[in-house]
């Protein structure tokens, strides 16, 4: 999962880098900072601005417990920064892997859909572009996908159920 949320106040990422080991500030590389939780296991970019974008979570309960022990770690340094008990986030981009046990003709589903890119000299597997829901699979030989681009859950489990109907119409021939 994928979250943006904001710690509402201004963030010394120089200051918070330096005070606390697990965040990087490299600002001539980019403008955030980078803070790594081990528990629970996300990353999550901070900005001066104090909004903050929280990657790798499993579940929104592990946003919700990233953003809290984040926001206490960064208070010791900074008081400004209120703990966050009720943080407000939403959800940006869930990313899921499938598979659908069954080996794929990738060149035979791109050349049976309108909406697949393949160039096997440039990435191994195909992209495919759902509409609706409005999702991005990467399509694998070996049958494994990745699905990226839903907000909610139920739009995921749509897109693969609609993504594997499709694939296997075009795999059995009747498209």
């Amino acid at each position: 999962m994928v979250a943006s949320g904001s710690l509402n106040a201004t963030l010394d990422l120089y200051n918070l880098a330096v005070s606390i080991p697990e965040i990087e500030y490299e600002p001539e590389q980019f403008p955030g900072a980078i803070f790594k939780l081990k528990e629970p296991k996300v990353s999550m970019l901070l900005f001066k601005n104090g909004k903050i974008i929280c990657s790798g979570a499993s579940s929104e309960k592990d946003i919700s417990l990233a953003i809290l022990k984040a926001s206490k770690i960064i208070h010791e340094v900074q008081k400004s920064v209120k703990i966050q008990k009720d943080a407000e986030y939403s959800v940006v981009n869930l990313v899921a892997t499938a598979n659908l046990n069954q080996n794929l003709d990738l060149f035979k589903v791109a050349m049976g859909l309108d909406n697949v890119e393949y160039e096997p000299e440039q990435f191994p597997g195909a992209i495919l572009r759902l509409s609706d829901p409005k999702l991005t699979l990467l399509l694998f030989k070996n049958g494994k996908l990745i699905c990226a681009g839903a907000k909610r859950e139920e739009l995921l489990k749509k897109g693969l159920n609609r993504a594997k109907a499709i694939v296997n119409q075009v795999q059995s021939g009747k498209k």
